[in-house]
């Protein structure tokens, strides 16, 4: 009798651990994305092996009863192409934790501007607005150092489609980013072949406005596009009190037959208030061939006509930048 009821106790109690394990989990993901391109930066040529935003990270949840649940992001840059950390600290790409529930959900900690992700990564469908062929004239208004992080942000629950989130990086007494609080806000909205969403940002003397949509033409098409108004904000994705305000727009499409991906994209930066020739336009044609739902190779060819005043991707006022890239893509 003793031995059965321990046997009994010892059942409940593995059956009450197992209960508690399945209401968390913990998963490891990431992408590695590495490419060979010949490159050209104005009469300078190179060949050279390109990482991509490789990453990889850790991302886990808790149920805690009655709708709650608790979570966690950690996500970590590195160079595909030597090994090597991607320099900016070890979980820089994203360290957070959140709850969420009927409510919404809050989270805290270091992320990339949801503004950005309503809107121009929305339409980056090649290479995930990536590497040399990323948007050259997405005005990102979040500086990486000071305002990704210290954050604190509220998203609503989503309803008809339609959801916002809201949040600020506090600035905690450093006044070698100007004694400010950055602050984000996205809205997004899903219904049918439509895809809408806003962005705004705002940092110290810099700011940003940005509108985009996408529209599903039966199951082959994508067509994309978005227009942002920015204001202070440098070549160099630096915040500046001279630069003045300025108009860009970016448009996407994408043709998918079976395993292949066609896709197209035009931008242009338009002049930025106090820099004369301060116009740009770039180009970006890519074909993507899929040999699973996790890994795809890839070509593209992409270029940034810079005026003599704009510097965007060379680095180098009236300078232009171009390359064509052959890559491997391989998400786990």
């Amino acid at each position: 009798m003793q031995t059965s009821s321990r046997v009994l106790l010892a059942t409940l109690a593995l059956l009450g651990t197992s209960a508690a394990f399945a209401q968390s989990s913990v998963t490891v993901y990431g992408r590695v994305n590495t490419s060979i391109e010949h490159q050209k930066t104005g009469d300078s040529t190179a060949t050279v092996m390109q990482n991509n935003a490789s990453r990889f990270g850790f991302r886990g949840t808790e149920d805690l009863g009655g709708g709650l649940k608790a979570g966690f992001v950690l996500e970590s840059g590195f160079n595909s192409d030597t090994g090597t950390s991607d320099g900016r600290g070890f979980f820089a790409r994203q360290s957070e934790v959140n709850l969420s529930g009927n409510f919404g959900e809050v989270r805290l900690g270091r992320w990339t501007a949801p503004s950005y992700f309503a809107t121009a990564d929305y339409i980056s469908m090649h290479n995930h607005d990536t590497g040399t062929s990323a948007d050259a004239f997405y005005a990102y208004v979040m500086n990486d150092i000071a305002t990704n992080s210290n954050g604190i942000s509220y998203k609503t629950p989503t309803f008809s489609g339609f959801n916002v989130e809201l949040g600020t990086g506090l600035y905690e007494k450093n006044a070698k980013y100007g004694n400010k609080n950055v602050y984000d806000l996205a809205a997004n909205y899903e219904g049918g072949p439509l895809a809408l969403g806003l962005g705004a940002t705002k940092f110290d003397q810099s700011n940003q406005f940005a509108v985009r949509g996408l529209y599903k033409i039966g199951s082959q098409f994508l067509v994309g596009a978005y227009v942002q108004r920015s204001k202070n904000w440098g070549f160099d994705q630096v915040s500046s009190s001279t630069g003045g305000s300025r108009t860009a727009y970016r448009l996407s499409g994408a043709y998918l037959l079976g395993a292949s991906e066609f896709h197209l994209n035009v931008g242009r930066a338009g002049k930025m208030k106090n820099f004369s020739e301060s116009q740009a336009m770039q180009y970006t044609l890519a074909y993507n061939y899929n040999l699973s739902k996790r890994t795809k190779v890839y070509a593209f060819y992409t270029k940034v006509n810079n005026k003599d005043g704009a510097s965007y991707m060379s680095g180098a006022a009236g300078e232009d930048f171009s390359s064509f890239a052959v890559g491997v893509r391989h998400n786990f």
